[in-house]
Order: structure tokens, then C-alpha cells, then sequence
């Protein structure tokens, strides 16, 4: 399956940032790509206030016309995350949604890590707008392949990329809006580990650029292979990457280098209020 990371620079300007995604949307699948990743908050990006006021619930306008390019151009589109309103809450949820060809919702994926965070002078604080998730969620493209789903901070989270990875997962998709300041020395060092550990393909769709009030993504949207390889690469500007996802590639790799079947679950297990189960010598 052939797959496309879109890179795109979104603001609060609704109506463009749905035109300028179905033209490159288009673009990739004239590329030859069977799934496209949309970036993190891709129809929607601008303050917590404003997005509080715009989101919209699943069937809203956004992704509404994300289904109606799915199904017109017969691709899987994960339409990489949105400001969700859901009826009966105050909060908001960062939600990704899974498209298959006929248009339809496939799954849908609430980010579960908030991104509370002090950067470059600047303070994040989803958890002040966003409900974290509680559900982590992998579909299937095909009888082979099996897609995790991620958004942007939970990228930090090996913990998550490993349970879909022993779900069956061989793809995960990361759809973003890495800061420019932490994406320059973590972004493709932290794609390449959590493709090398769990020997699967990663798709990272991300926006790039400045957008108000306060944002600036680092873009270098890409598609990394079980080794680590970054197979293709956008670094600046609105486009996309694109790159083959070949599963006897990822069967080779996890055949020369066994570090999944050489776990030993039997003897993790994690800390207690206990305190550490880890055995810490002295001396």
C-alpha cells in the first residue's frame, strides 16, 4: 500500500484550510496513494477559545467533506485530527478519524496525552479545552495491514506505540503540529526509535510554519520504514510525502532482528504506589 503524509500550514481560516487540504489530498492520491494523513487539527488550528467556539461534532463540515474525497477518489483518508464537539460536554476532544473508500467512518481516535506543556516562553495547556481519551485504537487497511492510530504528543509515549504494535499494528500514523523548537532535535529522532522498536512503518503528517496566536510547526512530515529509514521526506512548505508500505520489508526486518519475539513479558510489570518493582543495587 502506498501512503502519503500531508504537510500543511492551517490557521483559523476554516474555508481555505479545507481548500488547500482536498488540493493536496488530490495531489497524493494522483501520486498513487491508497491512505493519506492529514496533519494534527488540519481544518482548525487557532487558539483554545477560538477552536472551543468552532469545533464541530464528527458530523460536521469538516469531516463531512473529508468523506466525500475518500469515497470520490477510493482512498483510506485519515483525516488527522479535529476539534471534536461532543453534545453533552464542555470539553473538546482531539479527535482522528479513520475514512475507508466508500466514505465511511472506519474508527475514531481521541488523543489521549495533553500537551501541558511550558516551550520556548510559550504555555500549553490542552487539558484546559480537550478531554484526554481513554481508548487506544488500531483498524484494518486490509486482510495484511493493520493502522494504529497516534496523535502529535503521544508520540512521547513508547509505552502506546508498543500495545498497538502487539495489537498487530504494522503502520502508525502520527498526525501533528510539532513545535519548531522541540521538533528541530526530537521529531525524526523520536519517529526512527518508535519505528526501529516496534519494527512497523510510520506515517508522520505535520503542520509547518507560523499560525496565530502562537504557533510555529516544525513541518518535516515523513514516512519511516521498521529500520528507520526515512523513506521520503517534506521538510518546508505545504506538499506531501509519499512512500511505499512494503510488509515484506517489515517481515524481513523482524526476521533478521527477532526484538519483538525476543520479549519477555513475563518479567515486566510496572510500579506500584508501592513503590518501584525494579531491583536497584547498591554499590
Amino acid at each position: 500500500m502506498r501512503t502519503a503524509a500531508i504537510q500543511m500550514n492551517s490557521t483559523g481560516d476554516v474555508a481555505r484550510n479545507v481548500e488547500v487540504a482536498e488540493r493536496l489530498v488530490r495531489a497524493a492520491a494522483a501520486d498513487g496513494a491508497e491512505l493519506v494523513v492529514l496533519p494534527e487539527k488540519w481544518s482548525l488550528l487557532a487558539s483554545g477559545e477560538e477552536m472551543a467556539e468552532r469545533a464541530e461534532p464528527l458530523d460536521g463540515a469538516a469531516i463531512t467533506a473529508a468523506r466525500s474525497w475518500a469515497q470520490e477518489l477510493g482512498i483510506h483518508l485519515l483525516a488527522g485530527s479535529v476539534a471534536e464537539r461532543v453534545e453533552g460536554r464542555a470539553l473538546l476532544s482531539n479527535t482522528s478519524v479513520l475514512i475507508d473508500p466508500d466514505g465511511a467512518i472506519a474508527a475514531a481516535y481521541r488523543k489521549i496525552h495533553m500537551f501541558d506543556v511550558d516551550v520556548g516562553g510559550v504555555s500549553y495547556r490542552e487539558s484546559e479545552h480537550e478531554l484526554p481519551g481513554d481508548e487506544i485504537v488500531a483498524a484494518s487497511l486490509s486482510d495484511d495491514l493493520t493502522l494504529g492510530l497516534t496523535v502529535c504528543y503521544d508520540l512521547r509515549f513508547p509505552e502506546l506505540f508498543r500495545i498497538l504494535a502487539l495489537a498487530g499494528a504494522k503502520l502508525i500514523s502520527v498526525p501533528s503540529a510539532f513545535t519548531a523548537l522541540t521538533g528541530r532535535d526530537h521529531w525524526a529522532v523520536l519517529l526512527r526509535a518508535r519505528a526501529i522498536e516496534n519494527q512497523l512503518f510510520v506515517v508522520a503528517a505535520g503542520q509547518v510554519g507560523e499560525a496565530p496566536p502562537h504557533y510555529d510547526s516544525w513541518g518535516h512530515s515523513m514516512v519511516v520504514d521498521p529500520w528507520g529509514r526515512v523513506l521520503d521526506e517534506i521538510a518546508a512548505g505545504e506538499g506531501h510525502a509519499v512512500a511505499e508500505i512494503d510488509l515484506g520489508e517489515l517481515e524481513r526486518v523482524r526476521e533478521r532482528l527477532p526484538s519483538l519475539a525476543n520479549r519477555r513479558a513475563e518479567t515486566y510489570r510496572w510500579p506500584d504506589e508501592r513503590g518501584p518493582s525494579a531491583v536497584i543495587a547498591d554499590g
